[in-house]
């Protein structure tokens, strides 16, 4: 029997992109579903094709109402969870200086203060459990990179509260795995739209924002985030070789940065 036979799992921007391949291989191993999507007919739609017992809830987790509905559906619909994988993000181009105090704070309210959100409204039910949060970083959440604007600011957070939750709450038994991909495969690949008036590389308004790594297969990436969570690790970080850039940014930011920059 999978180790993930008839557990509960919740994802969050799990109608599209990286969030529904991730349910998908839950459901393929015996886990229970349920989606959170922001376009109700979308959540709907990927639920359906899924598979049967899949829930659907549509809701925007910058919204304390909405998230509060989604763990009182989980609690009434599933009577527990299992696991929290907290998806739903999002990404920006601009330059630093361009991007304005309220664009950080849009993009804070949903990649940060989402993810904030519904960690603490999921926190008893996972505790009780023993079970696990999967925080959805990037590369971008151990080192910076040039016109992403807010991006690697608010997932530098992500990792940071990720980090604080093992230490505070890893005793108790519950499990933080911390995923930091490189830009992911598509079927269509799309340049990020500007959020200001500047102009930028193409490059840079690619997936990645042009870092020079392969685009990663998001099937073979969510099998890994469940080996990872099956096995209780920390960080799950693609490729692996960026270790040693973040570690030699660490160590030597000089070095660091002129490696970023030769790299993207």
């Amino acid at each position: 029997m999978s180790f993930w036979q008839n557990k509960i799992v919740l994802v969050t921007g799990g109608s599209s992109g990286l969030g529904r391949i991730i349910a998908e291989e839950f459901f393929h191993a015996g886990a229970k579903l349920t989606l959170v999507g922001l376009e109700e007919n979308e959540v709907e739609k990927a639920a359906r094709e899924i598979g049967s017992d899949v829930l659907a809830v549509h809701a925007d987790i910058t919204k304390q109402d909405d998230v509060n509905r989604i763990f009182e559906t989980i609690r009434t619909h599933w009577g527990r969870l299992d696991v929290l994988v907290n998806n739903a993000g999002r990404s920006m181009r601009g330059k630093i200086l361009d991007t304005t105090p309220e664009q950080f704070q849009s993009l804070f309210d949903l990649n940060v203060l989402g993810t904030i959100r519904c960690t603490r409204a999921a926190a008893t039910m996972l505790l009780e459990q023993q079970g696990h949060i999967v925080n959805i970083g990037s590369l971008a959440a151990k080192s910076a990179a040039r016109y992403v604007g807010a991006y690697p600011v608010s997932k530098f957070a992500v990792a940071a509260y990720s980090q604080q939750l093992r230490l505070e709450l890893g005793q108790e038994g519950l499990h933080v795995l911390l995923v930091c991909p490189g830009p992911i495969r598509r079927e269509q690949e799309r340049l990020y739209p500007l959020e200001g008036l500047e102009k930028i590389p193409d490059s840079a308004r690619a997936p990645g924002a042009g870092v020079k790594v392969k685009h990663i297969d998001p099937y073979w990436l969510a099998r890994k985030i469940l080996y990872y969570c099956e096995h209780r690790k920390p960080e799950l970080i693609v490729p692996a070789k960026a270790k040693f850039l973040f570690a030699i940014t660490q160590l030597f930011p000089t070095l660091g940065d002129w490696l970023v920059k030769k790299n993207s």
